[in-house]
């Protein structure tokens, strides 16, 4: 891979002139463009289709150039780094610091609430790829260091107002991990260093990790942010500072909007549930945010609704509740979990199983009831108070304009 800028422009170029080409066919045809780096030119065409949904911003942008695929892959979404943009926005730090920037979306998005910004990277091909594409988006206040963040803390005293850092979550063999110990680098072990250079710490962390755990082994945490895309769960920060406890956001984010519902620990013990005997004309599920964050009782008390079972997550009424943050369904009938029965229901055999505090797993109950994927329908197989039982059931609108949450 070509590290200088005039490689890069070449590439990029020709790029241009082969935009409607089948990347792979192009790969092909080494014989007829010799001294061109095909691999490079279909790294490109491959970059630019999938910014058109990962990162629009940057799809429009013609002289952006994508790194390889692993980097792609591993590298914030537009819509999440936009999330970390709006904390940037909010705290409006001086200086800020990336100390994993990757291919350097998410400080492309922090770094205009700040005055000054220095990304790190230890790759000296990918820091090349991040300084031509910043210089091209007009951030002409970051500064790029081809160094080891960690090192570089060490050896300055310089103290930034807001530090950023998302640790590699791949052990030595390429698995997933999500344990603040397991990333690289170790978050925990540079915890005391990270804490001693920034007035705040913004720390991107998995999906995966154990909410409860990383608190207490963090200490200080002000915010805690769960941030899903489309009802699928992204990331979680934890943004430190002084605080008898943090609040927990659950955000979602989806075409229409981010959804947003907010809580304490405190908050969560202290509301009331209700709990329902029998389910009313509506079923509401939390979205993976709120899920991931364990905010049921404060949820069903904000929207006056009635929860399955403790365990159940769930919720139900006879009104529809606009603006719920998830889903919501229309239950058209109880329905006992059988094939024979459900295949009456269900000419065509095809629905969307969904299991909350149910004995099996959605997958197993669909292969019971001898399902396909599909349809318009769907099949909730829940525990209501201490009894199994089932709905057929239609997705709801969340919102009167037509939109889901």
């Amino acid at each position: 891979m070509p590290c200088d800028m005039d490689s890069l422009d070449d590439i990029l170029l020709f790029a241009d002139r082969h935009c409607t080409d089948d990347p792979l066919a192009l790969l092909l045809q080494k014989d007829r463009y010799p001294g061109i780096n095909l691999g490079l030119v279909a790294q490109q065409l491959e970059g630019r289709s999938q910014a058109h949904s990962k990162w629009p911003s940057l799809a429009a942008c013609g002289s952006y150039f994508f790194p390889p695929k692993l980097n792609r892959e591993q590298s914030s979404s537009e819509a999440t780094a936009r999330y970390k943009a709006g904390i940037a926005a909010r705290l409006h730090p001086d200086t800020l610091a990336d100390l994993t920037g990757g291919m350097g979306v998410d400080i492309s998005f922090m770094a205009p609430h700040c005055r000054q910004a220095d990304y790190f990277e230890l790759d000296t091909e990918l820091c090349a790829i991040a300084k031509h594409n910043f210089r091209h988006l007009g951030l002409d206040n970051i500064a790029c260091h081809n160094a080891d963040s960690l090192a570089h803390l060490a050896a300055h005293s310089h103290r930034y107002s807001l530090i950023f850092i998302d640790p590699a979550r791949r052990d030595s063999h390429g698995r997933k991990v999500s344990a603040f110990e397991n990333c690289t680098p170790d978050l925990i072990a540079s915890l005391p260093l990270l804490q001693s250079r920034c007035e705040r710490l913004l720390i991107k962390a998995s999906p995966m990790i154990d909410l409860h755990l990383a608190l207490s082994q963090l200490g200080s945490v002000a915010e805690v942010h769960i941030v899903a895309v489309g009802n699928e769960c992204k990331e979680i920060l934890f943004l430190s500072g002084d605080s008898t406890e943090p609040t927990i956001h659950c955000a979602n984010i989806t075409a229409a909007g981010t959804s947003l519902t907010s809580f304490t620990a405190t908050s969560e013990a202290a509301a009331q549930p209700l709990y329902a005997t029998e389910t009313a004309t509506y079923l509401y599920e939390p979205n993976s945010a709120i899920m991931k964050g364990g905010c049921y009782n404060t949820l069903g008390q904000q929207y006056n609704l009635h929860k399955l079972a403790r365990n159940t997550h769930l919720y139900t009424s006879d009104r529809l509740v606009y603006g719920f943050p998830g889903r919501i369904f229309e239950i058209l009938q109880a329905i006992p979990l059988n094939a024979k029965t459900v295949r009456k229901a269900l000419p065509d055999g095809k629905a969307h199983v969904v299991t909350r505090n149910y004995p099996m797993a959605a997958a197993e109950l669909q292969r019971q009831l001898k399902l396909r994927e599909g349809g318009d329908l769907f099949i909730i197989a829940a525990t209501l108070g201490t009894r199994p039982q089932g709905w057929l059931c239609r997705r709801v609108a969340a919102t009167p304009s037509g939109t889901d949450s």
